[in-house]
């Protein structure tokens, strides 16, 4: 089955209330849950804020990050096995409802593994 990435873009600054906060944790576990019941669920995981981000360069160069300069980052990731683009925009719907976040899909190359 295919394979697709979520990216969770998240805008810089702080977070939000503990109220709002608490809803959507909530609200992630309901969606983490639906997916593991589905067979769905590949991996997912919260990244620390862009300023925690290193960055090393082909030259071996390595500097404070993050990469780009920006009002938002990747936030969190999703990988999830989806039979369909279909069915991976409906499991990105519902993780843009639960995170109250803009996703990015995008499909893993179907290649051999290297």
């Amino acid at each position: 089955m295919p394979k697709y990435l979520f990216s969770l873009y998240q805008p810089d600054g702080g977070r939000p209330d503990a109220e709002t906060m608490a809803r959507i944790a909530a609200d992630l576990h309901r969606l983490n849950e639906e997916l593991l019941e589905s067979g769905s669920w590949v991996f997912t995981g919260g990244l620390h804020p862009p300023d925690t981000a290193t960055v090393v360069r082909p030259d071996g160069t390595i500097t404070d990050g993050p990469y780009l300069e920006g009002k938002e980052h990747i936030g969190g990731i999703y990988v999830v096995d989806a039979p369909d683009l279909d069915a991976a925009l409906a499991w990105g719907r519902k993780a843009a409802a639960a995170t109250t976040l803009p996703i990015e899909l995008r499909p893993f190359q179907d290649r051999a593994p290297y």
